[in-house]
């Protein structure tokens, strides 16, 4: 019961500022080959003061790492319920994630952006790796990342 309140509470934050619609956006995120393990990610919304809003997604599934995506964990006191029911595998070397997520528009063009922490067992962490605002004219432009990341997209 309480996972799915948790993900109730996660989908109406990041949907439902103003009441507004929502959209279907697809995040892309294309792995360097860094020659290390799986890649953890945390996907997640700040808003125009730059605090915290919700997350988006989870690669990887053992809590025990999550501390070592330094800035999802400042923000959510690394609380497993932030990422209840939105967690996957870790990503590979190389490999790609593609995900879908409901957004409300009214977080487009307002001042939010999306944030991607990553790390990788024995080997540097990268908090805040990909900080993009979320703008449609943003849509479909590629951002390089700082250490794991080669590219990362979004489009609606």
């Amino acid at each position: 019961m309480k996972s799915i309140l948790a993900a109730l509470a996660l989908t109406t934050a990041l949907t439902m500022p103003g009441l507004a619609m929502a959209r279907q956006v697809t995040l892309t995120t294309e792995l360097n080959r860094y020659g290390g393990d799986g890649a953890y990610l945390a996907f997640y919304v700040t808003n125009a003061s730059g605090a915290y809003v919700g997350s988006l997604w989870m690669a990887g599934s053992k809590s025990k790492y999550y501390e070592h995506m330094s800035d999802w964990y400042r923000a959510t006191g690394g609380s497993r319920s932030e990422v209840s029911g939105v967690t996957g595998a870790s990503v590979g070397a190389g490999r790609t994630l593609e995900i879908t997520v409901d957004l409300a528009d009214a977080i487009f063009d307002a001042g939010y952006a999306l944030h991607i922490d990553a790390a990788v067992e024995d080997m540097r962490e990268s908090p805040s790796e990909i900080v993009v605002p979320l703008t449609t004219s943003g849509a479909g432009a590629a951002v390089a990342g700082r250490r794991y990341i080669a590219r990362f997209s979004y489009s609606m």
